[in-house]
């Protein structure tokens, strides 16, 4: 028998699981932009995601169980605030910011969830938890000096729209499994991109042949699989516990840059990446009443609440 305890666990490793697989997304993505504008990266990126997606859910059992045309609306508007919304905003903040400024940045959404959401059970450690994970990843990245304003300002807006997601996505009510959820927002995430690519028709050329392997694997892996990953564990788990998990990203992040790259790390790195598992261990704290059930389940009602 699967305890309400083994179901958080496994929801926390699916979403650990996500962000150590969005952790090698930076430094492809990096290296595609050079040759892609990051609209139509987008596009590429989620329109081949979309299609993997249909062929998964078209082909299979799942074909007999999806949701109401209703429900699919509220889906996809998830969907343009956490990929068409996010990803729009991350790849224009992390071209005119710095590495710094960025992940510094990203590690500070788990307390503009916090702030959003209000329902969100206010826990003191919790939130000491989070903090400490924002000054961990600081620890990681505070050799870098640069400096954007424009880029800050957007990230910040990709924090937001972040946010705005996670307390969207527990609210829907379609009952579908992640792989159909993750379908229909990936489907109105890439049209959305779509759209906002047709900005950068001046600037398209056919990329390529180590850029369209780098898109798919940006589509495959870091789109489909991280996103079901995620959305799995977000049904199980609050949102802004989800999200203070991904503060580990920067830190698998310098991972993939020591495997990959063959780059070195300093003392205060390491050190900054053990104070950020020690925030995030924080951050999954709960008051005693409150571990003792599970976090409420999306309500099986129409999702137009």
């Amino acid at each position: 028998m699967i305890t309400d305890s083994s179901r958080r666990g496994l929801a926390v490793a699916a979403v650990l699981g996500a962000a150590l697989i969005w952790s090698s997304s930076f430094a492809v993505t990096k290296v595609v932009l050079a040759e892609v504008p990051p609209m139509t990266l987008g596009a590429l990126r989620f329109v081949l995601a979309a299609l993997i997606l249909a062929v998964a859910v078209h082909a299979g059992p799942e074909r007999r169980r999806l949701p109401a045309p209703r429900e699919r609306l509220f889906i996809g508007l998830a969907g343009l605030l956490g990929i068409t919304a996010y990803f729009a905003l991350e790849n224009v903040g992390v071209d005119l910011a710095s590495a710094s400024d960025a992940t510094l940045i990203v590690a500070s959404y788990p307390i503009l969830t916090l702030v959003l959401s209000g329902r969100t059970v206010f826990s003191p450690v919790r939130l000491t938890g989070m903090l400490v994970a924002v000054a961990g990843v600081w620890l990681v990245v505070r050799g870098d000096g640069s400096h954007s304003l424009w880029g800050d300002v957007f990230l910040i807006a990709g924090g937001v729209a972040w946010a705005a997601y996670n307390l969207l996505a527990r609210r829907d009510g379609s009952g579908a499994s992640p792989i159909v959820v993750t379908y229909y927002q990936t489907l109105a995430g890439a049209a959305g991109f779509v759209l906002l690519s047709l900005s950068e028709v001046d600037r398209w050329s056919v990329p390529s042949g180590a850029n369209v392997l780098r898109i798919g694997f940006l589509a495959g892996l870091c789109s489909v699989a991280g996103f079901l990953l995620y959305n799995h564990g977000l049904r199980r788990l609050e949102a802004s516990v989800a999200v203070n998990l991904l503060n580990v990203v920067p830190v698998a992040g310098l991972g993939w840059a020591v495997v990959l790259a063959g780059e070195r790390l300093t003392l205060v790195q390491v050190l900054g990446g053990a104070v950020v598992i020690a925030g995030v261990t924080l951050g999954l704290h709960r008051r005693k009443n409150v571990a003792s059930g599970a976090p409420p389940a999306p309500k099986a009602t129409s999702a137009s609440q």
